[in-house]
C-alpha cells in the first residue's frame, strides 16, 4: 500500500538514501532541504527513476520556515502517514540563530517538535512520526535551550538529541491512540553522512543501515506497536533511553520550555 511520507534533510546522507529506498518502493516521498538547487537535483533524479516525488524548501532553523513547511504540506495533502524527522546540525559557522537559539536545538530538537505539532492533524492513529536520535546523549541544560548558555558543537549536539528523545516519548504519551505512533531512532552510531565527515573527519560506516533501519521503523509490524520507545541500531534492538526520558517531571518541565520558545520565535517579526 503506498504512503506519503515526508522527510526531512533529504537532500544527502541518510535522508536521502532513505528517500531513494521508499521511492523504489512505489512510495510518494515528500523531499526537504534547505538549499534549492540542491533539492531541485535530488526530486529530478528520483523522478527520472519513476518515483512519485514531491520537493518542499525550508530553513529549519527558523520556527516560522518551519510553520511555514507544514502549512505548504497541508495544502497539498488531506492525509500524511509517515514523518521523519531526520534534519540535523552537529555545527555550524554561526551556531546562533536570528531568534537567538543555538542552532543544534533549533534544528534538531525544536523543529522537529514544532513540524509534528502542526502536521498531527494530518496524521490518522496508523500513522507513524520516527525521530533520529543518537547514541550521544547528555542531560539537557534548559538555558542552553532557551538559548542564554553556549555550548561546544558536541555538548550541544548530545543535549540536542536527549531533547528530541525526550518530547518524543512525552508526545507519545500525551497524544495516546489519538494520534501517529511517535518512535525515536538512533540509526546508528558514526554512519558515513556528511555531518559525521564534518566533525570527527572520517568517513563513516555504510549510510545504507541507517536508511534500512528507518525504513523498517516506518512499514514494518515491528514497530506498530512502538509509540514512545526508543531503538538503538547500535544495539538491534528496542533498549532502556537515558533516565531523563522516563522523568515525566523532566520531561514536562522540558516540553514547558520548548513551547516558551516557540511562542517567543514565532511572534518575533
Amino acid at each position: 500500500m503506498q504512503k506519503t511520507i515526508l522527510i526531512t534533510g533529504s537532500t544527502d546522507g541518510i535522508g536521502l538514501e532513505t528517500a531513494k529506498m521508499l521511492v523504489s518502493e512505489g512510495h510518494c516521498v515528500l523531499l526537504h532541504g534547505r538549499n534549492p538547487s540542491k533539492l531541485e537535483k535530488v526530486e529530478s533524479t528520483l523522478s527520472a527513476n519513476s518515483g512519485r516525488v514531491e520537493s518542499y524548501v525550508a530553513d529549519l532553523s527558523r520556527m516560522t520556515n518551519v510553520e511555514a513547511l507544514a502549512n505548504a504540506v497541508a495544502q497539498k495533502h488531506s492525509k500524511l502517514d509517515i514523518l521523519i524527522n531526520n534534519a540535523g546540525v552537529y555545527n555550524a559557522q554561526n551556531p546562533v540563530t536570528p531568534d537567538g537559539l543555538d542552532i543544534r536545538f533549533a534544528v534538531n530538537t525544536i523543529a522537529p517538535y514544532l513540524l509534528t505539532q502542526q502536521l498531527l492533524p494530518l496524521f490518522e492513529p496508523s500513522g507513524r512520526v520516527v525521530n533520529l536520535s543518537s547514541a550521544a546523549q547528555s542531560p539537557v541544560n534548559l538555558n542552553a535551550l532557551v538559548g542564554q548558555v553556549s555550548l561546544s558543537d558536541g555538548e550541544a549536539y548530545a543535549q540536542s538529541k536527549l531533547a528530541l528523545t525526550i518530547w518524543s516519548r512525552s508526545l507519545a504519551l500525551s497524544i495516546k491512540d489519538n494520534g501517529p505512533s511517535i518512535i525515536a531512532v538512533n540509526p546508528g552510531s558514526l554512519l558515513g553522512s556528511k555531518m559525521v565527515k564534518q566533525a570527527f573527519g572520517i568517513a563513516g560506516g555504510d549510510i545504507r543501515v541507517g536508511a534500512a533501519i528507518l525504513c523498517r521503523a516506518v512499514l514494518s509490524n515491528e514497530f506498530s506497536a512502538a509509540s514512545g520507545q526508543y531503538f538503538d541500531n547500535d544495539k538491534g534492538q528496542f533498549s532502556s533511553p537515558h533516565p531523563d526520558v522516563l522523568n515525566l517531571q523532566k520531561a514536562e518541565e522540558f516540553v514547558n520550555t520548548i513551547e516558551t520558545v516557540l511562542k517567543k520565535a514565532i511572534t518575533s517579526p
